[in-house]
């Protein structure tokens, strides 16, 4: 059975060119970057071609580029130089729907270091409440840390007009750019962020390698303390083949941008309005205009979206009940909970993401595997009777 595959903000296939610009290095150049002689120095100057290309996709210089091993690494690492570049200051604030990378970091320096965090709301249609956002800002506030865009719903944040507030009073500003980078274009010097976070396994690179833009000239105190690699900022032998691998992805996701508002956003467009001619009681989660071109979180009346996942596993498909890193609670995401999106409906949301590897032919099969299966869910309901929920 062929696999169709549409969880891309979960973790996407690796390039194939991915795979070939890594291969050498897996084998007969395994020499360390760091080496002064000229078999290790073979090595040093691809990870500084990779360093040009991260930087290339998101308008940065290399210098500013640090690589780390995901985009929790680089999460962690922006707050906590945020909050060591102002020991004094004792205020973050954040958003309620951050991935947990963040969330679960607030929570715990509000709970265990003393820091008073203000979480950001959103309203039903996941826009952040830009009025509680600015009155929070304070002398006492450290860094400012908003999602570019969410991972569950593919909303998109004005991280521009927020990093311009937040330059105005001083205050750091740091975005988890994971799910953005290479969906839509990002220019970190137009948009004035101090640091962003992305993730190689969300744009076709390996797994366990990520990056923090960090600005020049900011003050930055370095999460790993070792060598001297990274300039200091990241101590520890890079993961070589990786940071290879990555460097290719965003070559590649640089050329194919233009691919997402596409190709991929029809065919989310078409899965869409399929799903939601095909299927009654169904209905699309967020803001429809201000969203990720490849995201489609959609709830199903009286259904659990765990179920409809094992039967779509059943029928090769993968797709998505919410974040990956939450899966693992049978609770609607907190994203959605958030939203006050009706339980009935959130219970029962799947997230659809697409890459530009996906096909119509896959959206039409997709289409007609989930039309039985919400009918089958349905039938088995104590929440739904006569066609429509009770």
């Amino acid at each position: 059975m062929d696999v169709i595959y549409t969880d891309n903000n979960a973790t996407t296939k690796v390039a194939d060119e991915v795979i070939q610009e890594m291969l050498p290095y897996f084998g007969e150049m395994y020499g360390n970057p760091s080496s002064m002689y000229t078999f290790g120095d073979k090595v040093g100057k691809k990870i500084k071609e990779a360093r040009q290309r991260v930087a290339g996709l998101i308008n940065a210089d290399p210098e500013e580029i640090v690589f780390t091993s995901c985009g929790t690494e680089s999460d962690n690492a922006a707050i906590n130089a945020a909050l060591t570049a102002f020991p004094d200051k004792k205020h973050i604030i954040t958003s309620v729907v951050e991935h947990p990378a963040i969330l679960n970091l607030c929570k715990y320096l509000e709970k265990k270091r003393g820091y008073k965090v203000t979480f950001v709301p959103v309203d039903k249609k996941g826009r952040l409440d830009m009025d509680t956002l600015y009155s929070s800002m304070s002398k006492d506030t450290a860094v400012i840390s908003i999602m570019w865009a969410n991972n569950e719903t593919g909303m998109i944040f004005p991280v521009e007009e927020i990093a311009k507030k937040a330059g105005e009073k001083g205050i750091l500003f740091h975005t988890d750019g994971v799910q953005a980078t290479g969906k839509i274009p990002i220019d970190v010097k137009k948009a004035g962020i101090d640091m962003l976070s992305l993730s190689g396994h969300k744009i076709h690179a390996p797994k366990g390698v990520g990056v923090l833009y960090v600005k020049k000239g900011l003050k930055f105190s370095p999460f790993l303390i070792g060598g001297h690699q990274e300039s200091g900022r990241r101590g520890g032998t890079e993961n070589t083949v990786s940071i290879i691998g990555l460097g290719k992805a965003c070559e590649l996701a640089r050329e194919n941008l233009s691919q997402m508002n596409t190709h991929v956003k029809d065919l989310r467009d078409y899965l869409q309005n399929r799903l939601l001619e095909k299927i009654p009681s169904c209905s699309v989660n967020g803001e429809l205009e201000s969203r990720l071109p490849n995201t489609l979180s959609i709830g199903f009346d009286a259904v659990e979206g765990e179920s409809i996942l094992m039967l779509l596993d059943q029928e090769g498909i993968c797709a998505s009940s919410g974040s990956a890193c939450t899966s693992g609670s049978l609770d609607p995401s907190h994203v959605l909970m958030a939203m006050d999106v009706p339980y009935k409906s959130a219970h029962g949301t799947i997230r659809f993401s697409l890459s530009h590897y996906n096909t119509k032919e896959e959206m039409d099969k997709i289409v007609n595997a989930m039309v039985p299966i919400i009918d089958r869910l349905r039938q088995m309901s104590p929440f739904w009777k006569d066609g429509k929920m009770i």
